[in-house]
């Protein structure tokens, strides 16, 4: 491990920083090259309902709806893992069962906007909401986010519960104490204290590190994931469109990277209750929206301790946990819950009842 802190520590400076930059760029024409044989995403249409300087809204609308839902997409990598292909589209199973489908998408971060940060994510949401309730058939939307997706619209929602009729986390980690998982304590030990917040963040740099510190989960499992996968084409040919998808790399904000591995990872101020977004605080007693928690009990980044902490400090009755165990042709099994076949005909029909429950 110690080998690993070094070339991280290494890797901060200006010149390593450019390196990883231009990896974002090789990585991507990896990408393109996975697009050529055929494993390309497969989006459904949408236009661009507003955009800030740092983000766009995206509305997927095309029939009478019901219940609008504003999924809030993780700023690593691009949104469309949502929409990944035809059969395993989270998207395109909302759209069926009628709701309303809009998606935040964060754009790559350049040095015009390194500096942003959680209160300018959050801004963004805020913002996003507002244009969703303006239109002409315009409500209050649900929050739904994946990984770290999901915890900014965690965030967001306890900052201000008037604005989300409810939210609903898929792998969203939101607790960060010590030994909450290998890939939080190796996270840890591996990034340095001292981050530019000034400077964009190469999402290489990001794969980098998560690979270090949690190598059965993003390298391992990966490849056994490919082996299990070879006798069936479909797992294979998602496997495949994952892949693809992993080397799409989006640099990110310096300042939001380092609120995020310190303030919450390493401080776990969010769970703690003394996460200060503006000048309020925010954390489980303000998260008073009715809240739907996915956790693939395979997955090291957001593992159930890493949620189930916080959902039992929530005001009581708001939060509820679904456990998904994970399956075989996904490639990472964070990934599962948007990505499977068993999720999308087993956990999925759960997460649509929940949100016509509340609506």
């Amino acid at each position: 491990m110690q080998a690993g802190t070094v070339s991280v520590d290494t890797a901060m400076n200006a010149w390593h920083r450019a390196q990883f930059s231009w990896t974002d760029v090789l990585r991507c024409a990896q990408g393109g090259a996975f697009e050529a044989f055929g494993l390309g995403p497969a989006e459904c249409p949408y236009r661009i309902l507003a955009s800030g300087p740092h983000w766009r809204l995206r509305d997927y609308a095309d029939q009478d709806t019901s219940s609008p839902i504003l999924i809030v997409a993780a700023p690593i990598k691009r949104p469309y893992i949502w929409d990944l292909a035809p059969s395993v589209s989270a998207i395109r199973y909302c759209m069926r069962n009628r709701l309303h489908v809009y998606l935040l998408e964060w754009m790559p971060a350049s040095r015009d906007i390194a500096n942003n940060g959680l209160d300018e994510y959050g801004q963004a949401i805020s913002e996003c909401i507002a244009e969703i309730t303006a239109e002409p058939r315009g409500a209050t939307p649900f929050l739904v986010g994946h990984s770290l997706g999901g915890t900014l619209a965690a965030i967001f929602a306890a900052l201000a519960p008037q604005s989300a009729r409810g939210l609903v986390l898929l792998g969203a980690p939101l607790c960060f104490q010590p030994a909450t998982s290998h890939f939080r304590d190796a996270l840890v030990s591996l990034v340095p204290s001292a981050l530019s917040e000034t400077d964009p963040f190469p999402g290489s740099l990001l794969s980098h590190m998560s690979a270090l510190a949690s190598p059965d989960t993003f390298i391992w499992s990966r490849l056994m994931d490919a082996a299990f996968s070879i006798a069936d084409y479909h797992a294979l040919d998602i496997h495949g469109r994952v892949e693809r998808w992993a080397l799409d790399e989006v640099p990110l904000p310096g300042k939001l990277v380092h609120e995020i591995v310190e303030w919450l990872y390493r401080e776990n101020r969010f769970c703690r209750g003394i996460l200060k977004i503006g000048k309020t605080l925010v954390g489980p007693f303000s998260l008073s929206v009715p809240t739907l928690a996915v956790v693939n009990t395979a997955d090291d980044v957001a593992p159930l301790a890493s949620v189930e902490p916080f959902i039992d400090a929530m005001p009581t009755g708001n939060g509820r946990i679904i456990e998904y165990l994970g399956e075989v042709g996904v490639c990472l099994q964070h990934l599962g819950i948007l990505v499977g076949r068993r999720a999308h005909a087993h956990v999925w029909p759960e997460i649509i009842s929940w949100l016509n429950s509340h609506s």
